[in-house]
């Protein structure tokens, strides 16, 4: 396995190709814009896309919240990103936050969000920017840019429609309002809610379940799911005949054969 890269402000543990990213700055409610967190994020993207050893990816935060997005005060004050004229700023944008959606977007293993408290503004279109999300009674989500004047500048308004479909990715930015977790479940934003001390527990049980499936076969079922958000049938059946290809020539492929039919269990190798 490659070195781990060095972070600032996140935490990287491995266990049993299970990957788990800890937003560790409670101090500030673990924002984006005024840490080191963005660059965190992309390079553990970028390590673990250059890692075969990794299967899943568990991100999750520490103390009172998941993510609270930007710092209020810097916007107000034009501090930091916010600082200069708007072409500076949209070039901060582009160069910054944006960065992390382009990342998170291209990441070739499924990621779990083990939602521990609010997730608002940029830090709920993080949590969208997983495959799955886990809550608590604690968690909160809010699509809250509108409520400052502003529009979702890290691609929020992509990731959230695709999940809970116009109307109701129309409500939710307009409005700017902060649901409770039933209601997310409701939407579909969360899969389940469990108690605090079983989030990570059962995050992590759901990353490894995917992580003892064949690596080679994971990473390609998840190019397929995203291609499909982008391409016509006709073109998504012609990239779906060419990986299947490659996964029948797989030793992978064969192990899962023989452990279906011998009914046994089998380690994979990711060739």
């Amino acid at each position: 396995m490659q070195s781990q890269p060095d972070l600032t402000d996140a935490l990287l543990t491995v266990n049993d190709r299970v990957a788990t990213l800890v937003l560790n700055r409670d101090d500030v409610r673990n924002e984006l814009t005024g840490t080191q967190l963005v660059d965190d994020i992309c390079r553990t993207v970028d390590w673990i896309n250059t890692t075969l050893d990794i299967s899943a990816l568990v991100i999750t935060g520490v103390g009172r919240a998941f993510c609270a997005g930007g710092n209020i005060k810097d916007i107000r004050n034009r501090r930091g990103m916010f600082d200069g004229n708007p072409a500076l700023i949209g070039d901060n944008y582009r160069h910054g936050i944006q960065r992390m959606s382009l990342a998170m977007h291209s990441i070739e293993v499924p990621v779990i969000a083990a939602v521990n408290g609010p997730g608002i503004g940029a830090g709920f279109d993080l949590a969208c920017m997983c495959d799955i999300r886990l809550g608590t009674p604690a968690t909160r989500f809010g699509e809250t840019f509108i409520n400052l004047g502003l529009i979702p500048g890290d691609g929020g308004a992509w990731f959230l429609q695709r999940l809970v479909g116009y109307q109701r990715a129309a409500e939710l930015t307009f409005s700017g309002r902060i649901i409770d977790a039933e209601e997310a479940e409701q939407l579909g934003l969360l899969l389940e809610i469990v108690t605090p001390d079983d989030l990570l527990p059962r995050a992590n049980e759901i990353a490894q379940r995917f992580a003892d499936k064949p690596p080679q076969a994971l990473r390609m079922s998840k190019r397929l799911l995203k291609a499909a958000q982008r391409l016509e049938l006709g073109d998504l059946l012609d990239l779906s005949a060419s990986l299947q290809a490659n996964c029948h020539y797989t030793a992978d492929h064969q192990r899962a054969m023989e452990a279906m039919l011998d009914k046994t269990r089998t380690l994979y190798e990711g060739n």
